[in-house]
């Protein structure tokens, strides 16, 4: 195949080769796709790797966003100080707000997120959708964002109020959760994924969608943390 004369070697002919039919170099043998390859170009049929690469990308940007998030929180708590030290100074009895330290597990639960959750699904995902809308076309590209925004949107905004809430042993408050959060943050989200959603599908290739989306992230995923840690 592949423009050449199919002629049988080793087969059923034996050892008898016929060099001169042959291409001066023989395309290697292809071997079965490893890591995110094994997906995105076919890889072994009925066979699925963990998207180590998507997935580690994913949880070291989440975990940027949810640093940005604590230190601009303490920047704020230093300056509530400093503002209420500075209005009466001879007043010793005047509130301060305490220090804040850095959560290393809310930063390891938002990490654990990206890792294992939001990287692996959303590599499944543009996959998903540049299988099902192959041709690149305008209309393609709308229902690609259009789908993006009405179904992955709200999987993950389910999805990381509910592991949060699993973490921190609050799954009874997930409803509640939902109610006053998830609807603000859907609106939101469409605001902001929207147009990184048409840059994304249009001009970023498959294998390194999950990168630029990740490193858009690193801005929602600030507003995301800061959103999970309210009371």
């Amino acid at each position: 195949m592949g423009g050449g004369i199919a002629v049988p070697f080793g087969g059923h002919g034996g050892n008898f080769q016929l060099g001169w039919l042959r291409r001066p170099s023989r395309k290697p043998a292809s071997r079965p796709a490893t890591g995110e390859n094994a997906n995105a170009g076919g890889g072994v049929r009925g066979q699925w790797r963990f998207p180590l690469r998507s997935a580690m990308t994913a949880g070291s940007l989440v975990l940027v966003g949810d640093t940005v998030a604590q230190l601009r929180g303490r920047l704020l708590v230093n300056k509530t100080n400093h503002e209420n030290q500075n209005s009466n100074p001879e007043n010793k009895d005047i509130m301060v707000v305490n220090s804040i330290k850095h959560d290393w597990l809310r930063a390891l639960r938002m990490t654990t997120y990206g890792f294992l959750l939001y990287g692996p699904g959303s590599h499944a995902w543009y996959e998903l959708l540049d299988r099902a809308f192959a041709k690149r076309s305008f209309k393609n590209l709308l229902v690609k964002v259009i789908l993006n925004q009405i179904i992955l949107g709200p999987c993950v905004i389910a999805v990381v109020f509910a592991w949060n809430s699993l973490w921190q042993g609050k799954l009874k408050e997930v409803p509640n959760k939902y109610r006053k959060d998830a609807i603000p943050t859907l609106v939101y989200g469409w605001k902001f994924w929207t147009p990184a959603s048409l840059l994304n599908f249009w001009a970023v290739p498959l294998q390194a969608r999950v990168t630029f989306m990740s490193c858009c992230s690193i801005f929602w995923n600030f507003y995301l943390s800061t959103t999970m840690v309210k009371s």
